[in-house]
């Protein structure tokens, strides 16, 4: 409701669709949503309840345990995640906490581009006015336009991806679906696949945020190199 009540005059290529339930209860909401690309704004939830300003999309890279389906990810739209972010950082002084990417993680299951723009981590945050109008002017000034550049799928690092933040702030690519340290046991050449075919527009390489692949290094750098698939650390690309 806090966000809502700034997106008036919203620009004509945009439109409000509200629902009565949890956002990754939302299966499927393309069925009754005709739209090229779906952002749900809702609130984050931390145990930390550290003040924050997230966006990312959403997806299972294991079990779906908050909405979706096991081992699904969703469309990622990099360039509006990349744009979204960027835009949000441009009000970090006005904002007393983190702005940050978050990883794919949770539901629900979406047929198009989705994504996921959050007022974090309690009460005192989601009823702040400051915040709401804050990710209202992002929305209206972000997604009427259009966008082209380069993507790339992260594998890596925690579940606020610094690796993932600073992509986006000092190179040309855009990051689409994150895979974090914490679900990399669950990546396999089809799940990797999965990543950059779901990814828009399609990566042309794979980022590894090298000390944030732990013990999976090894692994993941031999699957890719079966799979012949182009990466680089992600250190080296800023």
């Amino acid at each position: 409701q806090n966000i809502k009540e700034f997106l008036t005059e919203l620009p004509s290529n945009m439109f409000l669709h509200e629902v009565d339930k949890d956002s990754i209860e939302c299966e499927n909401i393309d069925e009754e949503v005709e739209a090229d690309l779906i952002v749900f704004a809702t609130r984050h939830q931390s145990e930390s309840r550290q003040a924050s300003l997230t966006c990312h999309t959403q997806g299972n890279w294991g079990r779906a345990e908050l909405g979706g389906k096991e081992g699904e990810l969703g469309i990622a739209p990099a360039l509006y995640l990349k744009e979204f972010y960027l835009e949000l950082k441009k009000y970090s002084e006005e904002f007393e906490g983190d702005v940050t990417l978050e990883v794919t993680h949770h539901g629900p299951s979406v047929g198009n581009a989705c994504m996921f723009v959050e007022i974090g981590s309690s009460e005192k945050e989601w009823t702040d006015k400051r915040y709401g109008k804050i990710i209202a002017d992002c929305i209206k000034k972000v997604f009427v336009k259009k966008l082209s550049g380069k993507s790339c799928v992260l594998l890596g690092g925690g579940h606020y991806n610094s690796a993932a933040n600073k992509i986006m702030e000092r190179t040309e690519y855009a990051v689409g679906h994150i895979c974090p340290k914490y679900a990399l046991a669950n990546l396999d050449s089809e799940m990797i696949t999965q990543a950059i075919e779901k990814t828009i527009p399609k990566p042309s390489l794979v980022a590894l945020d090298w000390k944030g692949l732990g013990q999976e290094k090894e692994r993941i750098v031999n699957l890719l190199d079966e799979m012949n698939i182009k990466y680089k650390k992600s250190k080296s690309m800023w």
